[in-house]
């Protein structure tokens, strides 16, 4: 259960990117932040990850108030949570598989483990037979899908995305659409900030949706 209640977030020159925002999201459910470009939907993925904090209000995550929650306990919060970002942020030192290591490596997993969960996390999103390939040899979808088996390596029980299908063709952008449908229907809390939620599920595919306007909620 995500809980947001009278959030503001106003940064150095008293700009207001949200504005008394309250919403509740459930667990297990789907949901699609809307809006258009500078509406604020980024500033809401980063508030839920705590990568930034409310300037005001309360968020509370699986029972953590994240504006009272102190930077030690930050790495234990991020380990249920899964985050694709816009540009990706793949490290293009290293391969498919050794970027999806990754977060395994940061909580120090066993490495025969981390090796079986990286792979099953790759076959997920159907690049096993590509692990050993730099992410600059990737299509754009096969980095999209790169990024999203790192996000859910881990396991979490929150994925996080913004703008998943932007710069995507129409094909890739429903590969990588099925793979968040596909974590939401095994009960992970899907969200994910679109300009256009209307456009992004096909025909009878449901998700609840949160549409912000300059920072505000509107009906």
């Amino acid at each position: 259960m995500i809980i947001g209640s009278q959030i503001y977030k106003r940064y150095p020159g008293g700009f207001e990117a949200l504005k008394n925002i309250s919403f509740e999201i459930a667990g297990g459910e789907m949901a699609l932040v809307g809006g258009h470009s500078g509406a604020g939907k980024t500033t809401f993925l980063k508030l839920l990850s705590a990568i930034e904090r409310p300037t005001s209000g309360s968020l509370v995550v699986n029972g953590q108030n994240l504006v009272a929650l102190r930077p030690a306990a930050l790495p234990f919060l991020r380990r249920n949570l899964g985050l694709v970002f816009q540009d990706q942020k793949l490290l293009f030192d290293r391969s498919a598989l050794e970027n999806v290591l990754l977060p395994l490596e940061i909580i120090g997993l066993a490495p025969r483990e981390a090796q079986r969960r990286a792979r099953a996390a790759l076959d997920k999103v159907g690049l096993l037979a590509r692990e050993k390939t730099n992410p600059i040899a990737l299509s754009g979808g096969e980095q999209q899908r790169l990024a999203i088996a790192r996000a859910v390596v881990n396991r979490p029980i929150i994925l996080l995305a913004d703008e998943p299908t932007a710069n995507l063709d129409e094909e890739s952008a429903r590969q990588v659409l099925d793979l968040f449908i596909a974590f939401n229907q095994v009960r992970v809390t899907v969200i994910i900030a679109t300009h256009a939620p209307q456009a992004l599920f096909p025909p009878g595919m449901t998700a609840r949706v949160l549409t912000l306007s300059h920072g505000a909620l509107v009906p």
